[in-house]
């Protein structure tokens, strides 16, 4: 055989390879990614940002699917969660960034009651500008993590809705529903076993729905960081690392058990004059 024959021959297996390797992924609904689609990019729009989910304005928004695997780094490892894609869009106007998160989830889990867990989504912004490592930040490199959660944001539609349904002279039925600020907690990780709420919660707020077996979730913070060393730098015209986490509260998933996505590129469009 010719060296010619030869390298066809190598060629030909490993375009083989892709196919097969394509096919195997695609059977098990794991989306793949090009080189061009690794970034997400976060657009520039003018006036205010969509605050709920189901705003006509993010269909105008291009979306990238990012593929989800299990969390096998640390014990407990979870090889096989149950969500395999989430779907990201995010806007800015030059003062607030948002993201619209969704992915699919057969079930709705509100709740947390012993024996249930919890539906919950979660992005990650390193503090500085190397990345750390993507699940919980480590020692010296730390991370700003947003984790939305199902249950609370069902106490702050519950609240609201008590609260717009009380009629005058109405007596309540006694219900005990916490108070939140958010439904997303603000956290920061130096590593495993290290994750801490921050004192001040409320500067990343959230609001989601789940329709049809799909989860919609909006996140969205003020561009201008409050604390240097305890909340991640978002600055427009910049590129820096974003990674994400998904967990199925049926599929009994919980802490590190999750779906999880290593880091990607977060690109802010520009402003003009800045």
């Amino acid at each position: 055989m010719t060296d010619i024959d030869s390298s066809r021959s190598h060629l030909l297996g490993f375009l083989f390879c892709l196919i097969v390797g394509a096919s195997v992924l695609g059977a098990f609904g794991i989306p793949l990614v090009s080189s061009e689609g690794m970034t997400v990019r976060s657009y520039l729009v003018q006036g205010d940002l969509p605050n709920v989910a189901d705003d006509a304005a993010w269909q105008k928004v291009s979306p990238i699917t990012i593929p989800l695997s299990g969390q096998v780094i640390t014990r407990p490892v979870w090889p096989e969660p149950t969500v395999h894609a989430l779907t990201v869009r995010s806007v800015h106007n030059g003062t607030e960034i948002a993201f619209l998160l969704e992915w699919q989830d057969n079930t709705k889990n509100d709740r947390l009651t012993p024996g249930t867990f919890r539906d919950g989504v979660a992005i990650g912004l390193p503090l500085g500008d190397a990345p750390a490592f993507f699940c919980m930040g480590q020692l010296d490199h730390y991370i700003n993590i947003w984790h939305w959660k199902a249950d609370w944001q069902s106490d702050i539609d519950r609240r609201a809705a008590r609260t717009s349904e009380k009629k005058e002279g109405e007596v309540r039925t006694f219900e005990v529903i916490p108070r939140r600020v958010s439904s997303v907690e603000d956290l920061i990780g130096g590593g495993f076993s290290t994750l801490t709420t921050k004192n001040k919660q409320g500067r990343v707020q959230g609001q989601a729905f789940w329709k049809d077996g799909v989860w919609h979730v909006v996140m969205r913070r003020p561009l201008v960081s409050e604390e240097q060393e305890n909340e991640a730098t978002l600055v427009p015209g910049r590129v820096q690392t974003v990674s994400f986490a998904v967990w199925n509260g049926e599929n009994k998933e919980r802490n590190g058990q999750k779906a999880v996505a290593p880091w990607f590129q977060l690109s802010i469009d520009p402003v003009a004059g800045r």
